[in-house]
């Protein structure tokens, strides 16, 4: 072992994992998570979904792309990790009246056989994933040949990436793992995904649309995962210029001056086919 070698930080993904799935159970990410339901709509005409088709919805969240799914009538599995979000998911099913099968699985490690599903989707979940080769490789692994993988990824260069951006000054991330901003990289789902099948990737944009920015920061410090834990990690201090950073974020981004908030936030809206 040389010395650069030996100064790489060792990452333990498992002690990761962990702490990520802490911060998407804790405030109330559905507060937030409905209020991105069309992604997961446009995402299914995306891969052309047909009502024969068996869906996986992976890092699923609240169900934005299983019910979009389901309502077209497919065959579909919601999965997540986080089980109090699978269980938004059900009670929003069941309030549509549509039938959704939902199990608790971690996107590193489905619990499905090989070429298991016709479509895998995933809307702002699998980016997250701290093992981001194994993820993809089992997205991969469950989809048919001939089958598609469909994603929405928020962009590094986007309001969301720079959201992460900006409380990576305040909470690093870990030392070793990849941002999942490069889910939103066109280089980098080539990297992922090329060698299976052919990567079609769109830019499309979301538009958060809040009382007022202040408002925006209310709710995201609140009910948005991340966000919530960011404030809870640092001293007052830190809070107020956190959150004076994230109000000068929102300036940035945001398009209206009437005093409420629209703010565009950029992603890749991926079609991956599987060719083998």
């Amino acid at each position: 072992m040389n010395a650069i070698t030996a100064a790489l930080p060792v990452v333990d993904l498992a002690v990761i994992k962990d702490r990520q799935r802490t911060a998407w159970g804790s405030g109330d990410y559905t507060i937030v998570g409905t209020t991105l339901q069309i992604v997961g709509e446009s995402l299914c005409e995306a891969v052309d979904l047909r009502s024969t088709d068996r869906v996986l919805d992976v890092a699923a969240g609240n169900g934005n792309a299983t019910l979009a799914a389901a309502r077209r009538f497919a065959d579909v599995v919601s999965t997540d990790y986080v089980g109090a979000l699978l269980e938004r998911g059900r009670e929003r099913a069941y309030a549509d009246r549509l039938p959704v099968a939902f199990k608790e699985a971690d996107a590193e490690a489905l619990p499905f056989k090989d070429a298991s599903f016709d479509v895998v989707l995933s809307t702002f979940g699998v980016m997250f994933t701290p093992d981001q080769h194994k993820a993809a490789a089992e997205l991969a692994r469950v989809c048919r040949p001939g089958g598609k993988i469909g994603l929405a990824n928020w962009t590094p260069e986007g309001f969301i990436g720079q959201l992460f951006k900006t409380i990576g000054k305040y909470v690093p991330p870990a030392p070793g793992v990849k941002s999942p901003a490069l889910w939103g990289a066109r280089a980098h789902l080539d990297t992922l995904f090329g060698a299976i099948g052919s990567v079609a990737a769109e830019s499309k944009t979301f538009a958060f649309r809040y009382k007022s920015p202040a408002h925006w920061v209310e709710v995201f410090r609140d009910y948005y995962g991340p966000v919530h834990k960011a404030f809870a990690a640092v001293d007052p201090e830190a809070r107020r210029a956190l959150e004076s950073d994230l109000l000068d974020l929102l300036d940035r981004f945001n398009r209206v001056n009437d005093g409420t908030l629209v703010v565009p936030s950029e992603y890749l809206e991926v079609v991956v086919t599987k060719t083998g």
